[in-house]
């Protein structure tokens, strides 16, 4: 109940949503993420989950959208956080079920656990409790991805990038120290050919970052790894470059596709 007559406060105004969408309604999807603490992901709307047969008869302010699922019941909520919303792993596959594109499903899934938010072990085992999703083939692609290594949206690109050109699987997010004892991570690595794959985002435009990422390629280079690198865009918007690239450093027949 507000007993106030000025606008709400965005805490109220959740409040005001989910007590309106009935009994055993819970925020959910990007709403609930965010809550628990998932950045970088807000679509402006209010999202909140009731049992398919509920019905509702309040009329819930602009920018609610009411989500109905036969697969939800009061074990789905979480038991202490408020104002009621769903556990992490079924708010982020949810939020990735209910995303406009499927870069934007993926990218959502990869923050999650990258955000340390969530394992990838608890979205795979979340979605095989809730059996058919949307999405569903996309989804548990994308969770296999990122548990074996890929936890960036430009990081899950690539692995479709080598997939698509039928590259060899390179390992992924590599464990390796420096000769000054650091520890560094390698996005791709294919051991036998000791060529390293590094794929950048935006942040290496920072002129620190730049400089610790050539520190780093300098490294491996004097110690007797190749080194290529790739702008996060060129894994879009010129893939078949890319895997020209790799595939003759590992010396095979370029790709054709």
């Amino acid at each position: 109940m507000v007993t106030h007559s000025g606008p709400l406060s965005s805490e109220q105004l959740l409040w005001v949503i989910v007590l309106a969408a009935g009994a055993g309604a819970a925020l959910a999807g990007l709403t609930a993420a965010g809550l628990d603490g998932l950045a970088g992901f807000n679509d402006g709307r209010i999202h909140v989950m009731v049992s398919a047969s509920r019905a509702i008869r309040a009329k819930l302010p602009d920018g609610a959208v009411v989500h109905r699922s036969r697969a939800f019941d009061p074990a789905d909520i979480h038991p202490v956080r408020q104002p009621p919303r769903t556990r992490t792993p079924r708010s982020i596959l949810d939020a990735a079920a209910w995303m406009r594109t499927e870069n934007g499903a993926r990218a959502v899934l990869a923050a999650g656990v990258q955000q340390r938010l969530v394992r990838a072990g608890d979205l795979a085992a979340e979605l095989a409790r809730l059996n058919a999703r949307p999405r569903q083939a996309l989804i548990r692609s994308t969770i296999a991805d990122i548990a074996g290594g890929a936890q960036a949206l430009s990081e899950l690109d690539f692995c479709q990038l080598t997939r698509r050109y039928r590259l060899p699987e390179p390992s992924r997010q590599v464990l390796r120290r420096d000769s000054a004892g650091r520890t560094r991570w390698l996005d791709a690595y294919w051991e036998h050919a000791r060529l390293v794959a590094e794929v950048d985002g935006l942040w290496h435009m920072d002129a620190a970052a730049w400089w610790a990422d050539m520190r780093r390629d300098n490294d491996l280079t004097v110690s007797g790894y190749r080194v290529l690198r790739f702008p996060a865009f060129a894994m879009r918007e010129q893939p078949k470059v890319v895997a020209a690239q790799i595939a003759r450093a590992l010396q095979l027949r370029a790709p054709s596709r």
